[in-house]
């Protein structure tokens, strides 16, 4: 993995860390969203977002150029599965309230349109 995008990777997992311990200083107080549910669904989307990323790097890239394209897909689909299998785990087991994990989850996609931004904004300045 190139160097730009391993530092836009760490970028976007910070913003996502700032976001996500903003939200639960401001909502995890109250009784309206369950603040262990909202930093668990965060962590969960924090730790796939890095395994995808890394994963793809380290695992997927070499075996698509010696030609095992088949291989990195079933290895992409049992990382999916596996992550699903505890998603579906984590919710049963802990009866996490899925609004509250949901905001947690959904930290990411903004800790990453607002990484898209910055990096516009730097890009014209």
């Amino acid at each position: 993995m190139e160097s730009t995008a391993r530092k836009t990777i760490l970028r976007i997992e910070c913003w996502h860390a700032v976001l996500l311990l903003a939200l639960f200083l401001v909502l995890g107080r109250g009784s309206a969203i369950d603040g262990m549910a909202l930093i668990a669904g965060g962590v969960f989307m924090g730790v796939n977002f890095l395994l995808l990323s890394f994963g793809v790097a380290a695992v997927l890239t070499p075996l698509a150029s010696k030609g095992q394209v088949k291989l990195g897909v079933g290895l992409l689909v049992l990382k999916v599965v596996l992550f699903l299998a505890l998603l579906t785990t984590v919710f049963f087991r802990f009866q996490l309230d899925a609004i509250s994990f949901a905001l947690g989850f959904s930290t990411l996609i903004v800790a990453i349109v607002v990484e898209a931004v910055r990096g516009s904004l730097a890009v014209e300045t």
